[in-house]
């Protein structure tokens, strides 16, 4: 099984100028302060200057990345031998960027006027297929922000709701003759996790139906922490934004014009009710992402996996509030499994 490629970013632009850094407003409710180029010093040791540098670059640089993006899809699915794609809308912030980008792919080229006796190409693939998979715990409000993005963009959207299977899951596990009395009836997160697989199975047998590939909506932050269920909504064929962190996504959304409905609201993979990403993570996606980015530049490409396992908890902390630090230390050297492709014994 071979990890799904992702969309290889544009070169960085080394010299941006103030005028051109976007500035990320998702989280105002939770860093009205930052700001994209001040650093602060920190309160634990005044002779130490802890970075808070931000990750986003330049519009340009977002635009350059959308048109490379799109090429990717269709490159990627040219080499598969299909002209579909299959994206999972949640209602969320990623799902939409990537069905977006879906859209764009399956767009008719603008092409010179080509020689008489000679096909001209259409540059065009076929269709975006959205599916809503709502479970028991999603709220009606992504539901409805799903459906005004379908209508925005003119995606056709299929809605399977889950609670069939969460009912029979739970019947299974009422009926499980190895679970004790007390551990019978599966945690929010196990029939979250549930739910994730039962995602994404049926939008790989969607896509079957349809000849079309599943494209995946993680981003890098939350490849990098392992914030996802493996197997999951981490399973996909192709994945096109898994090279920017969540705070750059927002960035994408704002230049491809999705609703603000989605890009305003705080980001949530509606594992259980009332579930906040940045609330279990206990820090917002901008600060975050500012220590991802530390570690990326100190130990290289995050997709090798190899690389960050052993991080420097020490030398990260020294340049890095420590609270936040040690927490995606954690939860990186913890989920690195996730990113990890089975071992198979070779006598």
């Amino acid at each position: 099984m071979r990890k799904p490629p992702l969309a290889k970013p544009p070169r960085k632009n080394t010299n941006p100028t103030k005028s051109t850094i976007l500035t990320n407003t998702h989280a105002s409710h939770k860093n009205s302060k930052g700001t994209a180029t001040n650093t602060i010093k920190n309160t634990t040791n005044t002779s130490k200057l802890i970075r808070t540098k931000s990750v986003l670059k330049s519009k340009k640089y977002y635009e350059n990345f959308i048109k490379k993006s799109v090429k990717f899809l269709q490159k990627e699915a040219k080499k598969r031998g299909v002209e579909n794609f299959v994206v999972g809308l949640s209602g969320g912030i990623d799902s939409a960027v990537v069905a977006c980008l879906c859209k764009m792919a399956t767009k008719k080229q603008k092409t010179p006027k080509s020689p008489k006796n000679t096909k001209p190409s259409s540059g065009a693939f076929g269709e975006v297929f959205t599916l809503a998979l709502p479970s028991l715990s999603s709220s009606e409000k992504s539901l409805e922000h799903a459906k005004e993005l379908a209508t925005k963009f003119d995606l056709p959207l299929e809605i399977l709701p889950l609670e069939d299977y969460q009912n029979a899951f739970l019947q299974t596990r009422t009926n499980s003759a190895t679970k004790s009395d007390t551990n019978k009836k599966p945690l929010s997160l196990e029939m979250g996790n549930f739910c994730a697989r039962i995602r994404m199975a049926l939008l790989y047998d969607y896509s079957a139906q349809k000849k079309a590939i599943v494209i995946g909506t993680s981003n890098k932050s939350e490849l990098m922490l392992g914030y996802g269920t493996i197997f999951g909504d981490l399973a996909c064929a192709i994945n096109p934004i898994g090279s920017l962190y969540k705070s750059e996504i927002f960035a994408l959304a704002k230049i491809l014009k999705i609703p603000d409905s989605i890009i305003s609201k705080p980001p949530s993979a509606e594992l259980y009710a009332g579930q906040s990403d940045e609330a279990e993570l206990g820090f917002s996606y901008d600060k975050i992402d500012i220590v991802l980015d530390a570690i990326c530049e100190k130990y290289g490409d995050f997709r090798k996996v190899k690389n960050f396992q052993k991080i420097d908890i020490k030398r990260l902390c020294d340049k890095n509030p420590k609270d936040i630090a040690k927490m995606v230390k954690n939860r990186i050297s913890q989920n690195l499994f996730k990113r990890t492709l089975p071992k198979i014994f070779v006598p």
